[in-house]
């Protein structure tokens, strides 16, 4: 059975949205406002888009232009997380790396049909996935490269290149970034059952047609990431994604 969209459906949500950014407050976790906002902004946003899913599904030009904004909107969500400076936008090439080979894929083969009911859900989950894996590994290859600069320097003092120097370091902390949805996949069914196969079932697919579904989306996943991982992973090692200041990268 579906939720009833009612008030007491906005009621629950608002409790359980004030119970996060309460008890992050309590524990002073530091992102009570953030977590606000985004409750906020996800909700106005899924109203926004549910107004317009049919409009947007029933024209082509509309769909991919659709498509182009939930892939700019992550690319700048990541890149404002992984660094503060012009290097943002480098977010764009681990995200399109792993997303569009696959989606790609799925469109030649006729597993994926090109219809924004379908297309819209299935990039929307690969474009999330890749955002994710993105932002934890440049996150913490940058961090790494931060907390771990002597290494780097003499591993330069050894005579590897800037590049070898910085992979050295990073690889191992970017590699981290794979393990949400590695865990995820391992348990799927034990632990969990995530939204696709859930939501097959609730749609009225048989168990059969949701876990394959699910299975899908998720060996889909552990590909896109893999690949979103190993791509930021080469930008932060070659120095296309850094946090030097920008005023201090437009001075040098």
């Amino acid at each position: 059975m579906l939720l009833p969209v009612n008030a007491t459906l906005g009621v629950v949500l608002a409790v359980l949205l004030i119970a996060a950014v309460t008890v992050t407050a309590v524990a002073r976790l530091g992102h009570a406002r953030q977590i606000a906002v985004a409750g906020l902004r996800a909700a106005a946003q899924l109203a926004a888009v549910s107004s317009l899913i049919g409009w947007v599904v029933g024209a082509l030009p509309w769909l991919l232009c659709f498509l182009v904004l939930m892939f700019a909107v992550a690319v700048r969500t990541a890149g404002r997380r992984i660094t503060g400076n012009h290097t943002w936008w480098w977010a764009a090439v681990p995200i399109a790396a792993g997303v569009v080979p696959v989606v790609v894929l799925l469109l030649l083969t006729g597993l994926l049909p090109p219809r924004g009911l379908t297309l819209i859900p299935v990039a929307g989950i690969l474009i999330g996935g890749a955002l994710t894996a993105t932002v934890l590994g440049g996150r913490r290859a940058l961090d790494e490269l931060e907390t771990r600069h002597g290494e780097v320097e003499a591993g330069l003092a050894l005579g590897l290149l800037d590049r070898d120097a910085r992979m050295e370091v990073a690889r191992p902390a970017a590699a981290d970034a794979q393990l949400p949805g590695l865990d995820q996949t391992r348990t799927v069914g034990l632990v969990t059952l995530p939204g696709a196969f859930v939501g097959m079932l609730l749609g009225g697919a048989s168990p059969v047609q949701a876990g394959a579904v699910q299975l899908f989306v998720l060996v889909a996943l552990m590909a896109v990431q893999a690949v979103a991982v190993s791509v930021v992973l080469e930008l932060v090692a070659r120095g296309r994604i850094h946090r030097v200041p920008l005023t201090a990268a437009e001075g040098e």
